[in-house]
């Protein structure tokens, strides 16, 4: 805003209270003018700023596209070489995960196939475990059977005679019998004497007892199988096996086929092996039969050493006997031979003092033959006389 100059006579003539406003208004104006220029300073600053940075920007992009193509160059150059060196790197590993692929397919196609096999073995084992609670089955049906459990009895009696190796002297007669009685097994001992064997097998009660789950059922059972055991002791030692097969000590052998046969009756009723002893019956498991046939096969051997030692005995005698009847002979033909050499002699002397003093007087008066004359020699050695001690 413009102002305009007055001449002094017309500021003389301004009224004296609106100097003060005048001033203050040139003031103002002053500040505004000056404040409008500030402003405008200003904006042309910020115009040439906006120049010149629209200028730097744009020489600042130039620079860093030409400095980011080459680095994006370099960087490219520098991306394949380390892509290069990572499939260096890498490589190894691909091979070795593709052979542990083909690894794990030639495991998978084995375990496909063990677990095939494995799949009939286990249909197999099915099958044969159904086979086997059949025949357990068909097994726990005979072993109710009496006359199954005496066959079985009489089986392991024969067992027992076979691992003890003295089939040769046990007589399995089959059902021998004697006076009316019959036995399962004669043991024949050295001196003609006889050991009767049967065997019982008292399983019902026992294989009763074992299934049982009530305690109180399971002792009655138990208390019933020592009742049956009781029995054949009492029905053995009425028998009087001893005196129906002579000679024969005077005991019988009441075989059961079990040690728990014995063991489950003597817990029940101790008394057990006293009653047996006292009606002279002997109460044997395969354990202890065993071991009685084995002391019997020992007799046996010393049986056998003993009749072999009088074999010896008279084999010795007469080879004695003989050898004695040679010297003797060897005797005859030493003196026969001095004989020969004594009569030997005296022919070799006639022959040279007769006949070879006249074949000497045909050689001097020239009618010698072909061959020249030999003089015979004397044997000189002696007859060696055999030695005889008494």
């Amino acid at each position: 805003m413009a102002l305009s100059c007055r001449k002094p006579e017309e500021v003389s003539r301004i009224p004296l209270h609106v100097i003060p406003l005048v001033f203050i208004l040139g003031l103002a104006l002053g500040g505004l003018a000056a404040w409008l220029a500030v402003r405008r300073l200003s904006i042309e600053f910020k115009a040439l700023s906006a120049d010149a940075l629209r200028a730097n920007r744009s020489d600042f992009l130039g620079e860093a596209k030409l400095a980011f193509a080459q680095l994006q160059q370099q960087s490219s150059g520098e991306l394949e070489q380390r892509q290069q060196a990572v499939e260096a790197l890498v490589r190894p590993l691909r091979e070795s995960l593709e052979k542990v692929d083909a690894r794990m397919l030639e495991i998978e196609k084995v375990r496909a196939h063990a677990y095939g096999a494995l799949g009939e073995q286990l249909k197999g084992l099915g099958m044969a475990q159904a086979q086997l609670q059949a025949e357990a089955s068909r097994l726990s049906t005979a072993l109710r059977s009496t006359s199954y459990t005496g066959s079985w009895g009489e089986h392991q009696l024969r067992r027992v005679v076979e691992m003890a190796d003295m089939v040769s002297y046990c007589d399995f007669s089959e059902q021998a019998s004697a006076g009316g009685l019959r036995a399962d097994l004669i043991v024949r001992l050295p001196g003609e004497r006889r050991i009767v064997v049967d065997a019982k097998a008292p399983l019902d009660s026992l294989r009763q007892a074992g299934e049982a789950t009530d305690p109180a059922q399971r002792e009655a059972l138990l208390i019933q199988h020592a009742a049956k055991v009781r029995g054949h002791i009492d029905s053995l030692g009425a028998k009087n096996y001893w005196e129906q097969f002579q000679p024969s000590p005077e005991f019988v052998i009441l075989f059961l086929p079990g040690d728990q046969f014995l063991s489950a009756a003597l817990q029940t009723d101790p008394s057990l092996l006293d009653r047996a002893l006292a009606k002279r019956v002997l109460l044997a498991t395969p354990t202890t039969l065993i071991a009685l046939l084995k002391a019997a096969a020992l007799g046996w051997q010393q049986e056998a050493v003993s009749r072999n030692t009088e074999e010896i005995s008279a084999l010795g005698r007469q080879l004695y006997d003989r050898i004695v009847a040679f010297a003797d002979n060897l005797d005859k033909v030493g003196a026969g031979l001095e004989t020969a050499v004594k009569s030997y002699n005296t022919a070799v002397g006639t022959f040279e003092q007769t006949l070879l003093a006249g074949a000497r007087r045909f050689v001097e008066l020239g009618s010698k033959g072909s061959k020249d004359l030999v003089s015979a020699e004397t044997v000189e050695t002696g007859v060696r006389v055999v030695a005889k001690r008494s």
